[in-house]
């Protein structure tokens, strides 16, 4: 199981002089994604506490709005159970349930996942406590049947080609297949190393992103290869290098 960074979701309590407490996330999601087939009635996604104090887990999924609430969220989802008490060293499994809508036939949906973390309060103290909550966000693919080509090859379709766009270079990727295609790092590969390299990010399907080149603005000199990290259904990294079309 991976850990994640964690967005820092809200400060609680504030009278008079505030004191901090040391503030670390403890649980962590069984998985870097989460793949949903559409012929599946449910999947299951496992969280495991791995600090020293019990904490409150909350979970809701969302269309895309990072600011979103269990209340304010737009998705045909549901999470059973949706908020639970998670002990030191222990395991939670939910199940997230598709509701119903009416989605492409002919390509994956995204959706993302939110866990919300909440410590315990400090009842036996007489302080002014500030407390954190921790929120963590993963994509969910909703995966129709019988899409074309295989998802864990789909990376080998995309197609990429270098251009010159105000600041600098970008990596352009042109995806034909139906699966979302995620990066870990996107760079070039020039005279027998990695250059311009970058944090990465996703290109949808049938669609096109670009990845602008850190630090390069002109065109390294002789054969260039585009370096690419993919993240795959699994969460594992797969170093390639793949060819720039003209």
């Amino acid at each position: 199981m991976l850990s994640f960074n964690r967005m820092l979701c809200a400060g609680v309590l504030a009278l008079g002089t505030l004191f901090a407490q040391a503030a670390d996330a403890s649980v962590v999601i069984g998985g870097t994604r989460v793949v949903y087939p559409a012929q599946d009635k449910e999947v299951t996604l496992k969280f495991m506490n791995e600090g020293e104090r019990a904490v409150l887990v909350q979970v809701w999924l969302d269309d895309g709005d990072d600011q979103s609430t269990p209340d304010s969220a737009k998705a045909p989802f549901a999470v059973a159970p949706p908020v639970f008490r998670l002990d030191p060293k222990k395991q939670q499994t939910t199940r997230i349930l598709f509701t119903g809508a009416t989605l492409p036939a002919d390509r994956e949906t995204l959706y993302w996942l939110n866990m919300l973390e909440i410590p315990p309060k400090n009842g036996g103290s007489t302080a002014n406590i500030l407390q954190f909550a921790f929120r963590t966000r993963i994509k969910v693919f909703y995966r129709p049947p019988n899409l074309a080509g295989e998802p864990v090859l789909a990376h080998q379709k995309v197609r990429w080609s270098l251009h010159s766009a105000s600041g600098g270079l970008v990596l352009r990727a042109d995806n034909p297949t139906p699966y979302h295609v995620n990066f870990a790092s996107v760079g070039l590969w020039a005279n027998g190393k990695e250059e311009g390299m970058q944090g990465g990010g996703m290109v949808a399907p049938f669609a096109q992103a670009e990845f602008a080149l850190e630090g390069l603005t002109t065109r390294p000199p002789g054969e260039l290869k585009g370096a690419i990290t993919v993240i795959n259904d699994f969460g594992a990294l797969v170093p390639t290098q793949v060819a720039l079309q003209p």
